[in-house]
């Protein structure tokens, strides 16, 4: 079974450029480019693809400007904002020469279409054909759990004690003196 494009990220074309080291922080780790978009806020994957379909020079300029927004270029690291350039030349060189299939968000698609792919439905069938079996089978589920419950509540009032508040009847205890 093929993995949906959104979960197969770690088989992605942008993986050399995204998983290259940056510089080393501070704290003596080392910081990748996925984890620099990741803190500047920027989707890594989308900031791949669309620094892949610029013209090189354009990319090294918009990956040293988003080097230079980075908080983490402190005194402390072995890399300064004056190396952006530099460390954004040899990175845009691992992207590959254009961006390859767009990446679909899952938020993105109708809902419908994502139902029936979702349910290996052909796409040109009816919008509501393949929501309609998944509707039946978790009403069933509900169903199924709800008289699973009710057995089990029944169940357990047949075995709890008996909180009746007259004593006993003892036939030998009720005879007179």
């Amino acid at each position: 079974m093929t993995l949906r494009p959104e979960y197969s990220l770690g088989h992605s074309a942008y993986n050399g450029f995204l998983h290259a080291e940056v510089g080393e922080e501070a704290n003596g780790i080392m910081l990748t480019v996925l984890t620099a978009l990741t803190r500047l806020g920027i989707d890594p994957w989308q900031e791949a693809a669309r620094l892949a379909d610029l013209p090189r020079d354009v990319a090294v300029t918009a990956l040293a400007a988003a080097l230079a927004r980075l908080p983490a270029m402190s005194p402390g690291g072995n890399w300064k904002a004056a190396d952006a350039e530099a460390i954004a030349t040899r990175l845009a060189g691992l992207l590959p020469g254009h961006s390859s299939a767009p990446l679909q968000q899952p938020a993105a698609r109708p809902a419908a279409a994502r139902s029936a792919a979702d349910s290996g439905a052909d796409s040109s069938a009816a919008p509501g054909a393949a929501a309609g079996p998944a509707r039946k089978a978790t009403l069933s589920t509900w169903l199924l759990w709800g008289v699973a419950a009710l057995i089990l509540y029944f169940l357990f009032l047949q075995f709890q004690p008996d909180n009746n508040l007259e004593p006993p009847s003892d036939p030998d205890s009720t005879t007179q003196r």
